[in-house]
């Protein structure tokens, strides 16, 4: 599973205004702190404003902020909300007459990525933003592997 430069994005930028949740930032400010497109930014802090995470104020003086609220975010729901698709492969998608698969029904693959994109979101889950914000090692410890 590779995440998305978007949702990539979307996390530094929630990382860095939850470090600093009342002072009001600037994208460019954001852009330039992680040497990150400035322009493929706007796009995300335009979606994480629309879906709640962050709070936009338009106009002089205005710039973006931290929504508190995302601290009680899962970060699996993050990703989600962030990630347009989530097809691991080909035959995730609803196949075009055209090319349809040729496995369907011998293939135990589509099955086997379903339950392990479930796996890696169900480990998402477990943690609220504000776990992302703990100390390195204090983080760690509260990590729990299951096979």
């Amino acid at each position: 599973m590779r995440l998305t430069l978007k949702t990539d994005y979307a996390l530094r930028t929630l990382l860095y205004l939850a470090k600093q949740p009342e002072r009001l930032a600037s994208i460019g400010e954001i852009a330039t702190h992680y040497a990150i497109s400035e322009n493929h930014l706007v796009k995300v802090v335009h979606e994480l404003g629309r879906k709640g995470f962050i709070d936009t104020i338009r106009g002089k003086g205005g710039g973006i902020r931290f929504n508190p609220a995302t601290n009680e975010a899962r970060v699996g729901d993050i990703v989600r909300a962030m990630e347009d698709d989530f097809a691991l492969v080909d035959c995730f998608k609803d196949p075009a007459p055209e090319h349809p698969c040729l496995l369907t029904g011998d293939c135990r693959l589509q099955n086997i990525l379903d339950h392990a994109l479930q796996a890696f979101f169900s480990h998402l889950d477990q943690y609220q933003f504000k776990d992302l914000l703990k100390e390195p090692a204090a983080a760690w410890q509260t990590i729990q592997f299951q096979r």
